[in-house]
């Protein structure tokens, strides 16, 4: 079964649970899905429907720390639920040590000795390690690593 029957299917099942919360929020992914297999007349991949998760992970990341500046923690609070909706269909993230070991890894086979080879390391790391780290995360590492 493909990501996108899943969340069809989850939609379904928090219907009849009467999940309105999780109902939403998959729904919200469900529209982003729809809205690009419409306008570019084609499906999506499950590593594509991945990518537009992260994108929303990411939305509502940037919503939650705008509403924790504003101290509106009402809002805090809807934004975690929400991810921690979405986190199940997420690639499981590498925890730090992991990421810098990895890092450590690119950066002897690219032969990165300064910052200037950032963009080396970078263009590696996302082919190597995919939607297994986010791109922030890793460019804060290598700059440390580097630096």
């Amino acid at each position: 079964m493909g990501l996108k029957q899943e969340i069809q299917n989850n939609i379904k099942d928090a219907m009849r649970n009467k999940d309105n919360a999780k109902r939403d929020t998959l729904r919200n992914i469900q529209t982003m899905i729809k809205q690009i297999e419409v306008d570019e007349r084609r499906e999506l991949s499950d590593d594509e429907i991945v990518k537009l998760i992260f994108k929303y992970a990411k939305q509502r990341e940037d919503a939650r720390g705008q509403f924790m500046a504003a101290n509106r923690l009402d809002l805090v609070e809807k934004e975690d639920m929400e991810l921690a909706i979405i986190e199940p269909y997420l690639p499981k993230q590498l925890n730090d040590d992991e990421l810098k070991s990895k890092l450590q890894e690119i950066i002897t086979s690219v032969g990165a000795s300064s910052m200037q080879d950032i963009g080396k390391v970078m263009g590696a790391a996302k082919s190597a390690l995919g939607n297994s780290a986010d791109g922030s995360r890793i460019n804060a590492m290598a700059k440390e690593l580097l630096g």
